[in-house]
This record gives C-alpha cells, structure tokens and sequence, in this order.
C-alpha cells in the first residue's frame, strides 16, 4: 500500500467485527487465506481500512451463495484495494458470480428432474430401475452417487 494512511483511514480488529458482525477469530482467518489485509502499527497490532468492511460483508454473502474460500478469492481479486469498491467495481464481480449460480441452478433443476421421473415406479432400487439405470450400467461408472453428480464427474 503505496499511499500515506492517517490514523482515521484504520480501524482495530475489533471495531470491524462489531461493524460486520464477524468473530475476531473469523476475521484473522480470512486474514491467513490472503482475502482481507490489515496493516500492522509499530506496535504490530492490525488495522483495517475502512473498505475492508465491505470486503468482508462480501465474503460472507458469497459464502451464503455457495462459494468456496477459493471461488470468493478469485472474485476478489477483481476488486480494488485501498478504496471501497463502487457499484461499478460490484457489477464487474456480479457477472462472475451469477454464472456460478446459474451452474448450480441449473444441476439442482437436473436432480429434480430425474427424481421426479423415478416417484411412483415402485422398484425403489436405483441399481435395478429399467428407466434410470438400464442394465445396473451405473456400477460399471464407479462406486459413489454417480447419478447425483454433476456430469463432469459422473465418469
């Protein structure tokens, strides 16, 4: 951080997990995964920029989506650093986000489907289902749920 940061410009650790609603613990954690960087005083005590709640707020919202910690890394690195992101900046990052739960979307309507087109066949046995699964021609895929997963992984 090249630019000259008054004592206003920070805030402690504490300050930002009442402002974001985050443990200080939580917020350190996300300070050893690279998301959030605070500067350290002469004191070696951590100080925020005031932009970090945000970022934080985004990390947590990101999660409720189903993000993982590496999913939500990337998308930060879009944003900037030192200022608190614009409409802008959040609108570049949406689009990213939105195919990843377009994707999501999409595998749990696929899930639907395929239960619903099995309710009612009485078999109940998916190894022996003459629609779903002709000729048990899942076990010869691999042991695990290969019906369930998505169908990158089913093979």
């Amino acid at each position: 951080m090249a630019q000259k940061l008054s004592s206003k410009d920070l805030i402690p650790i504490g300050e930002i997990a009442r402002r974001t609603g985050l443990s200080v613990s939580a917020i350190r954690f996300y300070e050893d995964k690279g998301l959030v960087e605070p500067v350290r005083t002469g004191g070696n005590q951590r100080r925020f920029l005031r932009s970090d709640i945000r970022r934080l707020s985004f990390i947590l919202i990101a999660q409720q989506l189903g993000l993982s910690l590496g999913e939500i890394d990337e998308v930060m690195r879009g944003l900037p650093y030192g200022r608190t992101p614009t409409a802008k900046d959040w609108s570049a990052i949406s689009g990213v986000i939105r195919a990843r739960i377009d994707a999501q979307i999409a595998s749990l309507e696929t899930i639907r489907e395929d239960l619903e087109g099995c309710i009612g066949c009485g078999c109940l046995s998916l190894k022996k289902c003459a629609l779903y699964n002709a000729q048990d021609r899942w076990a010869a895929k691999g042991a695990g749920p290969r019906v369930l997963l998505p169908p990158e992984d089913r093979s």
